[in-house]
C-alpha cells in the first residue's frame, strides 16, 4: 500500500483543496437557500395568521349598555402602531404595548359613546414615566368630567398603578393584595471604579460651567455630586408632589397623610390600605363583576356573559365608536403631529430612535402639505448628538419661516438634545411631571491604553504626518493641545445652543445660561423659568395649535409613518436589531448594559440628560 503525502505535491493539494472549496461553497449555498426559504415560509405564515387575527378583530361590534374594560399591565409607547402584526423574532413572543395617543383618543370618543356606560380599569403590573402616568390618569379624569362612572380593581397596586387607578369613582383591590406604597426615589449606576480596574480613562470635556450636565459623572465619579444631588432633589420632589396632590383631591386623604403613610411602611397590609380610605373596599373578582352588574341595571345573580364588556383594543380597532356620517379625514385640513421619539442621532433612525433625516423629512413634508395648516412636534427624548440636533431644529426654523404655527409638545422627556429641537416653537407644551431642560453639551473619549497594555498586553505603535492626526484613537491620551481645543469646541456649542434657546424663548442669553449649565427641570418649574408656555397635553397642544390656525373641523395627520412591521421583523431576524434580544436576556441589568453600549458607540459632541426616571 502507497501512503502519497500531499505536501510532496502542490499541484494535487491544489486541485483537491479547490474541490473540497467547491463543495463547501456548495453545502454553504444550499443551506443559506433553505435558510432563506425557511425564513420566507415563517413570514409568509405570520402574515397570514396576523391577517386573520385582524380580520377577527374588525367584527367586533359595541354593543348598548357596554363597559370599557381597560387592563393596564402593557408598556405604553407615545405612539401606537394600527397593524394586528406584533410578533418579535428576537425573543419569539409577541410585543405588547400601548400607544398613549391612541388611548387619549379612544377615551375622548368613549366619553360621548352612547353605547359606553363607564369604565373597568383592572391594574397589574403597570409601570411607566411620571408624564406617562399624568397623561393616562388626566385622560380617565376628563373621561370621568362626562358624569360616566369608571371602578378601578387590582390584585395589588404599585404606586404608579395606585396613582393612575385613584382617579376612579371607586377603587378596589383582592382581599389578600398589597399596596407599594413608600416614595420615590432614584437610583443612578456609576461605573468608575470599573473603570479604574480595568484602567479604562474616560477623558470627559464640558460646556463652560455645565456643573448639572451629569450624564458624565457615572463614568468619572463613583457618586452623584453635589450639584446632581440639587437638581435631582428638586425635579423628583416636583413630581411626587403632582403625584401627592391628584390622590388627595380625588381620595380625599392628605398629603401630610400620604406621606405619612410612605414613611411608615404601613400600607402593605390590605385591612390597613381601606382604613386609610385610599381603597373603597376589599372585593372578589366576581363580587366586582356583581357591582357592575348593578351599575348596567341588570341584576346581581346576572350571568357574567350578560356584562357586556368591550376591550379597549376592541374599540379602538373598530374606529373607537366613531360615528355616521363624520366627514372623512382626508377631505378636512390637517394639524400634522411629528413624533420626535427616543435618543437623537444622524441618519435615518426608527420609531424609537429620532433619526435626523427621518423627522427633517417629516417636518419638510408637513411645511410643504398644503392641508396641513398648523405642526405639533411632539418631542420624547432624553437628547443625543448635537449635530443631529441642530439638522432638526433647522427644519423647524423653516417652518417659522413659511407662516404655520408651530408648537412643541413635551413627553415624558425633552432634554438637552430634545429641549435644543424644542425651542424655536412658537408655543411649547409640557406636562408638570414632564423632564426637560439640561440646556447644556459634553464629550466623552475613552483612553483605552493601559487597558489594552496592562490587561490584555497589547501596545500600540503610529506614524503621523502631523502632531495631532491620531485625535480620534481611543488607544492613547489626550495631550493638553487636543483637551484645549476640544474644550473650545464644546463651549462653541454651548454658547449656540443657549443662543439658539434665547432667540426662541425670547430671553437675554445670559438668563439662558443661569437655568441652563446642564440643570434638568421638571415641567411645572419649566414653565416658571420661562422654559415652557403652558402646561398641558398633547391634546391640549393639538387643539391650542388648530385654533392658532383658525380651524375647528380638522384631522391630525401623524408623521413620519411608521417602519413597516414586517420590515422591522426581517431587519430582526438578520440580527440588524440586537437590543430587544439583549432585553429579554439581561431583565434588569440591560440598564448597564445599554449604558457601556452608549458610551462606547457616542459620535461628536452630546446634549443628552443624564437619566431616565420610572414610576413603579
Amino acid at each position: 500500500m502507497v501512503f502519497i503525502s500531499l505536501c510532496h505535491y502542490p499541484s494535487l493539494f491544489k486541485q483537491v483543496n479547490k474541490d473540497m472549496n467547491f463543495f463547501k461553497t456548495l453545502l454553504a449555498s444550499l443551506l443559506g437557500t433553505f435558510i432563506a426559504m425557511g425564513l420566507l415560509l415563517f413570514i409568509f405564515i405570520m402574515i397570514i395568521v396576523s391577517a386573520v387575527s385582524s380580520g377577527e378583530d374588525k367584527v367586533v361590534s359595541v354593543k348598548d349598555n357596554s363597559v370599557l374594560h381597560i387592563t393596564l399591565d402593557q408598556e405604553f409607547v407615545d405612539r401606537g402602531s394600527d397593524s394586528q402584526f406584533n410578533f418579535n423574532p428576537a425573543t419569539f413572543s409577541s410585543e405588547t404595548s400601548q400607544g398613549l395617543n391612541h388611548f387619549i383618543k379612544d377615551l375622548e370618543r368613549a366619553k360621548t359613546d352612547e353605547k359606553i356606560k363607564g369604565i373597568f380599569l383592572e391594574v397589574g403590573a403597570f409601570g411607566a414615566a411620571p408624564s406617562t402616568m399624568l397623561d393616562v390618569r388626566n385622560a380617565l379624569e376628563d373621561f370621568k368630567s362626562s358624569g360616566k362612572w369608571i371602578v378601578s380593581y387590582a390584585e395589588g397596586y404599585s404606586q404608579g398603578g395606585y396613582f393612575v387607578a385613584s382617579a376612579a369613582n371607586e377603587v378596589y383591590m383582592y382581599p389578600e393584595g398589597e399596596m407599594d406604597w413608600r416614595g420615590m426615589n432614584a437610583e443612578i449606576m456609576f461605573y468608575k471604579n470599573m473603570l479604574d480596574k480595568l484602567e479604562i480613562e474616560a477623558q470627559v470635556v464640558r460646556g463652560p460651567n455645565n456643573k448639572f450636565k451629569s450624564a458624565v459623572e457615572p463614568y468619572i465619579y463613583d457618586k452623584m455630586s453635589p450639584e446632581n444631588k440639587e437638581q435631582m432633589q428638586t425635579f423628583i420632589s416636583d413630581i411626587w408632589r403632582v403625584v401627592l396632590d391628584k390622590i388627595s383631591a380625588s381620595r380625599g386623604v392628605s398629603v401630610q397623610q400620604l406621606n405619612m403613610y410612605a414613611d411608615s411602611l404601613t400600607l402593605y397590609s390590605a385591612n390597613e390600605v381601606v382604613a386609610s380610605k385610599l381603597i373603597d373596599g376589599l372585593k372578589y373578582r366576581d363580587e366586582v363583576n356583581a357591582i357592575l352588574k348593578g351599575k348596567l341595571g341588570l341584576e346581581a345573580t346576572a350571568k357574567d356573559e350578560d356584562l357586556k364588556m368591550v376591550s379597549l383594543g376592541d374599540y379602538h380597532s373598530n374606529g373607537g365608536g366613531k360615528k355616521d356620517g363624520e366627514t372623512p379625514d382626508f377631505k378636512k385640513d390637517k394639524v400634522a403631529v411629528v413624533y420626535a421619539i427616543g435618543a437623537i442621532e444622524s441618519g435615518e433612525g426608527d420609531d424609537q430612535t429620532i433619526g435626523s433625516e427621518r423627522i427633517a423629512k417629516a417636518l419638510k413634508q408637513a411645511r410643504e402639505d398644503e392641508k396641513v395648516k398648523a405642526i405639533v412636534l411632539r418631542v420624547n427624548s432624553p437628547g443625543g448628538s448635537a449635530l443631529a440636533s441642530d439638522v432638526i431644529w433647522r427644519e423647524t426654523q423653516l417652518i417659522k419661516q413659511s407662516g404655520k404655527p408651530f408648537y412643541v409638545s413635551m413627553g415624558d422627556y425633552a432634554a438637552s438634545g430634545g429641549y435644543y429641537i424644542s425651542c424655536a416653537a412658537d408655543k411649547i407644551y409640557a406636562n408638570a411631571n414632564t423632564i426637560t431642560g439640561s440646556i447644556g453639551v459634553f464629550g466623552v473619549m475613552p483612553n483605552l491604553e493601559k487597558f489594552w497594555n496592562n490587561k490584555l498586553g497589547i501596545t500600540f505603535d503610529r506614524f503621523e504626518t502631523n502632531p495631532h492626526a491620531d485625535l480620534v484613537s481611543a488607544n492613547k491620551p489626550l495631550d493638553e493641545a487636543e483637551k484645549t481645543m476640544l474644550q473650545n469646541m464644546v463651549a462653541g456649542i454651548y454658547d449656540d445652543f443657549t443662543g439658539k434657546v434665547a432667540t426662541g424663548r425670547n430671553m437675554p442669553q445670559a438668563q439662558v445660561d443661569s437655568i441652563g449649565q446642564g440643570r434638568v427641570w421638571s415641567g411645572e418649574d419649566a414653565k416658571n423659568l420661562g422654559l415652557v408656555d403652558e402646561i398641558g397635553d398633547l391634546s391640549a397642544c393639538v387643539k391650542a395649535a388648530a385654533a392658532k390656525a383658525g380651524m375647528t373641523d380638522y384631522a391630525v395627520k401623524e408623521l413620519p409613518t411608521l417602519i413597516d412591521p414586517i420590515q422591522k421583523m426581517v431587519e430582526e431576524l438578520t440580527g440588524q436589531k440586537q437590543d430587544q434580544a439583549m432585553m429579554s436576556i439581561l431583565g434588569d441589568n440591560y440598564k448597564m448594559y445599554k449604558d457601556i453600549k452608549d458610551l462606547a458607540t457616542m459620535k461628536g459632541v452630546q446634549a443628552r440628560m443624564p437619566f431616565l426616571i420610572e414610576i413603579k
